[in-house]
Parts: C-alpha cells; sequence; structure tokens
C-alpha cells in the first residue's frame, strides 16, 4: 500500500513529497506486528538502495504468505536530489542527513525531517541503506556507533555484510537519522556500499539476503532464513588510512576487500604529461582493503583506500 509520509508545497507549483510503501499480512497487521523500516535516498547521488528497495519488495509480493509483520519500505528520503543528481536538497543547500530529528515548526526541510521521525516512530528495527561518492567504492558493510554497539552488533551481524565497523561518537554524527533514531527507540543500522551515482548489483542481492535473515529473526518473515556470512567486527583503531601525496591519475593494482600485508604496492599516481610515477602507493598494515579509490583523479591529501589492519584476527564470535 503507498501512503504519503509527508507532502509540502514548492516554489513554482512543485510539492517536495515523500512515500513509502507499506507491506502487511494478507490477513491485515496484528497489535502485535512486529515492524521495519528499509530506508534509502537520503543523498539523491547514492543509487544502490534504490535496487535494494525493489528486489526486497518483488520477493514479498512474491510470497505474501510467508510476511508475519510489517515492512515499510520509504525508497527516496530526498526525491529532489535523486531526480536532479544531487547528493543534497535542491534550492535547500542542506545535507538532509545533518536536519534530523528536525522540527514541526522549523523551516521547510526541518518540517519533513520531522514528519518522517514521526512516521517511524515505534519501529522494532530500521535499516538505513547509504552509497559512497563518485570518488571511492566501499565493501558492504554495517556502520554503527560505540554507544549503541552492544544493542546492535548481533543485529548488525545478520545483515550479511563483510564487516561492521564501530565507529568512534562524533558531533556531527548527531544531526543523522540513524543518531535520531536510535536516540528515540528504534534501533538503526546503517550500511554503507558501492558507489555514488552505481548500482552494484552483486552487493544490493547480499544485503537483500541480510534484510530477509534480519527479518526472520525479528519474527517478520517466515520463510527460510538465508545463510549470511560472518563478518568482522572492528573498531576505529583498526583501521589505517593511505592518503596520496602527490596530484595526478591514480592507476590501482588491488582489488576491493583484497588482502594486503604492509608495504605491498596498492597502486601508481602518474603524471599523463611527462609519463613519470609521481607516488608509489603502499599499504601501512596488513589487512583488507574495504574502501578503494573509485575516481582516479586525486589530489595531495585525497583518501586512496582504507585497509582493515589484521582483519582475520579481528573476529568477534560473541
Amino acid at each position: 500500500m503507498i501512503q504519503e509520509v509527508v507532502s509540502v508545497g514548492l516554489p513554482v507549483d512543485e510539492r517536495w513529497k515523500i512515500i513509502k510503501n507499506r507491506m502487511e499480512p494478507e490477513a491485515g497487521a496484528r497489535p502485535d506486528s512486529k515492524r521495519i523500516c528499509i530506508v534509502t535516498g537520503t543523498h539523491g547521488d547514492e543509487l544502490e538502495g534504490q535496487y535494494v528497495c525493489y528486489e526486497v519488495a518483488r520477493r514479498i509480493n512474491e510470497h505474501m504468505e510467508l510476511l508475519d509483520g510489517i515492512v515499510d519500505i520509504y525508497p527516496a528520503l530526498n526525491p529532489l536530489g535523486i531526480d536532479s543528481i544531487t547528493r543534497g536538497i535542491p534550492m535547500f543547500d542542506l545535507d538532509m542527513n545533518r536536519i534530523f530529528p528536525g522540527s514541526n515548526t522549523s523551516a521547510t526541510a526541518e518540517y519533513v525531517a520531522a514528519q518522517i521521525m514521526n512516521d517511524m516512530s515505534g519501529a522494532d528495527m530500521a535499516v538505513d541503506i547509504h552509497a559512497s561518492n563518485i570518488f571511492l567504492r566501499e565493501t558492504p558493510q554495517v556502520r554503527v556507533n560505540e554507544t549503541t554497539a552492544d544493542n546492535l552488533l548481533p543485529y548488525a551481524k545478520l545483515l550479511n555484510t563483510d564487516f561492521v565497523w564501530v565507529h568512534a561518537s562524533a558531533t556531527v554524527l548527531e544531526a543523522t537519522l540513524a543518531h535520531s533514531l536510535n536516540k528515540t527507540g528504534v534501533p538503526c543500522l546503517v550500511v554503507e556500499m558501492g558507489v555514488g551515482m552505481r548500482i552494484t548489483k552483486e552487493y544490493c542481492m547480499q544485503l537483500v539476503d541480510g534484510i530477509f535473515r534480519l527479518m526472520c529473526e525479528l519474527g517478520i518473515w517466515k520463510g527460510e532464513a538465508p545463510e549470511v556470512r560472518d563478518p568482522i567486527v572492528s573498531r576505529d583503531g583498526h583501521v589505517s588510512f593511505v592518503n596520496a601525496e602527490a596530484s595526478g591519475i591514480f592507476v590501482p593494482s588491488v582489488e576491493h576487500w583484497q588482502r594486503v600485508k604492509k608495504g605491498d604496492h596498492l597502486g601508481d599516481i602518474v603524471t599523463p604529461t611527462t609519463g613519470e610515477i609521481l607516488h608509489a602507493v603502499q599499504a601501512d598494515v596488513t589487512g583488507r582493503v574495504f574502501t578503494l579509490r573509485e575516481y582516479p583523479v586525486v589530489y595531495s591529501g585525497s583518501l586512496i583506500a582504507r585497509v582493515l589492519e589484521d582483519c582475520e584476527e579481528d573476529v568477534e564470535n560473541d
């Protein structure tokens, strides 16, 4: 059932309208039915979640008899951004993921954020799906704030990602949807995967299996629980950042999620003008490359890669 979450008027007879697809059991939801929110499209240049929403809805529609709870699919929190291939909210010059929880009495963007929060209130779980930007490709991962890690880690491990990154608290995160939902009692997992303005089908299908595994755990899906991989769980101290030491064209020599040793060659920054190698990029630690430069033009200081240090020993089986 397509429902309108919020609709506000804009100049030139346009409207900012956010919709959701509410999927309930054929016999209707019970008062004690569990509810999960699948959320994406907060940034208009992150499209991986579009295919995830499609595939989740498609599988449920094929076997409605297996649905035993409520699935709310929010395919585009920032539809204006998606339509214009813009990361933020066009006209407002705002990052939508920095205005939550919003306010019912504030300006348009904050009002919309407040209505989204109100609509998701009381859910038993939320999965907030993001992609990277056009510059970097991310291996499928769940990012969890250390303040909520104890509660969220058991669920994060079910999402079929390659690893779970428990990151330190930071003030800038306080205005995100995930932080705001967790603060109000709605457990929210943030997924990062793929690259901006693209759909990586393999990653999407991997996450979809994880979402159905999570729904089985919550009692929302009665179908067979998909097998999911056991993710590595890592904290900030085990992540190495590799930055460019020169400006030029980066040519990688490794693949995503490839295991490397300290000192291994990750790629070269070259100059097409003279045919020289300006910087032979090396790994600072032993581990796996989970972030890798996708857009080849780099400047001094540009992020080239992130390496998950000593990842084979960093698995938590608690």
